[in-house]
């Protein structure tokens, strides 16, 4: 069985909940770290899930924003499996999501 995998993608309401509701704020705080994006791309980064992002800009917004990967991405699994029921009918099962994923930062445990 093959699975989809998709994402949850969080950075306007982790945003939100820092009260930076406009996209252009972000475009100096990224700058101070050395991450050099145009207006348009910071907006399109916020409005749509990215399909690339670079470790440069993901560890910038993870300082900025005081969060990590895991609470900007949510990883998800978006097809639904079909099993068959005691019954013998086939119908489809849950969707399954995946185990949340765990970064250690090295000289920590846990």
């Amino acid at each position: 069985m093959n699975k989809k995998m998709g994402y949850q993608w969080n950075l306007r309401l982790l945003m939100a909940s820092r009260d930076m509701f406009a996209t252009s704020d972000l475009v100096p705080l990224l700058a101070e770290r050395g991450v050099n994006l145009s207006r348009e791309q910071v907006y399109r980064m916020v409005t749509q899930p990215p399909q690339r992002l670079s470790m440069d800009t993901l560890v910038a917004l993870c300082d900025i924003l005081g969060c990590t990967p895991n609470d900007l991405i949510e990883v998800t699994v978006v097809n639904a499996q079909v099993r068959k029921t005691a019954g013998g009918d086939a119908g489809p099962a849950a969707a399954v999501d995946a185990p949340r994923s765990r970064i250690r930062r090295p000289g920590t445990s846990g």
